[in-house]
């Protein structure tokens, strides 16, 4: 959205926070030129037919000085629909990003906003190319765009910049993850892993969410760090000798495409991952990647990773890989997309981020 912003208005709704005493309201944040946060506050206790209600009622509001027809709908989630059917923009883009359905607690309904939100989309976008195979049927103008990144960022964990004290304090190899820590996490992986290899330390950066924090594996070697910011993560990567991805295989991890595949190899860090299908292919396909399916295999290439970082030829065809992957291709790929469906009589300025803040 930041790339976004620089050619056009962008508004980027969250999802409600129920603290509002009185009439709801929307809280509206520039974060940076062109870019606004808006954040609905309703009040405790609202249901849900009540919460979309009161949002739609904000959207008119927010509407009322502003053409809508003029605007971009952009979607993360098949639940905005309903506060926002109603109103008619220039284009309207479904990026799915996950197989939201197959999470826990997915949300009642899903699935039917999923599918009248694939009859409006003007373009569909997937999160992978798992994810495109299972939707591609659904729609007539979808294009699958995996995980990018940023790599001039997490690039800089190459250089030896020096550790979060937090992390720094702990001596010895270092195996890290970073991400919300849910019902993808295989929490029994990584219980048997840090039992059976004491001298390693395990790093777990995010926020638990959807599970229960007491059921989290414990252990001397166990380290959870809770959230941190974006712009610190390089720092965290520096210091890890590998990275993991230990996550199940369920229905919240089908059709995924973890967006920290590539970040981590832009971190220069050897990787050990489940065999989640957009990570076997093509990260294991081409040799960028190990891939276990228990504790046994994770040690075992955890034990054959540890030696890659040191290795200037799987460096080279790390770069090599990453060479045509950035935001920038990414975004400039989408907008030529868009750009093709965009109705001439009605020209596009600003874009309306719709968002499922998970």
């Amino acid at each position: 959205m930041t790339r976004f912003a620089e050619i056009a208005h962008v508004y980027f709704l969250e999802e409600p926070i129920f603290d509002c005493p009185g009439q709801p309201f929307l809280q509206m944040e520039e974060k940076q030129e062109n870019l606004w946060i808006c954040v609905p506050h309703l009040p405790r206790g609202s249901s849900p037919e009540a919460t979309v209600t009161m949002i739609g009622e904000i959207l008119e509001s927010f509407f009322e000085k502003r053409d809508c027809g003029n605007f971009i709908f952009w979607y993360y989630t098949p639940m905005a629909l309903p506060f926002s059917e109603t109103f008619k923009p220039a284009m309207t883009v479904y990026d799915c990003m996950d197989e939201l359905s197959g999470f826990k607690f997915a949300p009642e309904g899903i699935r039917q906003n999923e599918r009248q939100l694939l009859e409006r989309a003007d373009v569909v976008f997937t999160g992978g190319t798992s994810l495109y195979e299972a939707k591609k049927s659904s729609h007539n103008n979808i294009h699958p765009f995996p995980s990018s990144i940023d790599k001039a960022h997490f690039g800089t964990a190459r250089g030896g910049q020096a550790e979060p004290q937090d992390q720094a304090a702990i001596t010895g190899i270092k195996l890290g993850f970073y991400g919300v820590l849910d019902e993808r996490l295989d929490q029994e992986l990584i219980r048997d892993i840090a039992t059976r290899r004491p001298d390693w330390h395990i790093v777990l950066i995010g926020p638990v969410v959807k599970i229960d924090p007491a059921e989290l594996p414990q252990a001397d070697n166990i380290h959870y760090m809770g959230p941190r910011s974006y712009q610190l993560l390089p720092a965290y990567l520096s210091g890890w000798d590998v990275a993991l991805i230990p996550f199940l295989l369920n229905e919240s991890t089908r059709f995924i495409s973890p967006t920290k595949t590539p970040e981590y190899l832009a971190a220069g860090k050897p990787v050990v991952s489940s065999p989640i299908r957009d990570v076997v292919y093509p990260y294991e396909e081409i040799g960028l990647f190990s891939i276990a399916n228990d504790a046994d295999t994770f040690i075992t290439a955890i034990e054959k990773e540890l030696t890659h970082a040191a290795d200037p030829h799987w460096m080279h065809a790390v770069d090599e890989f990453l060479s045509d992957k950035s935001w920038e291709h990414t975004f400039s790929a989408m907008v030529k997309l868009m750009m093709k469906v965009q109705k001439p009589e009605r020209p596009v300025v600003p874009v309306t981020k719709l968002k499922n803040a998970s």
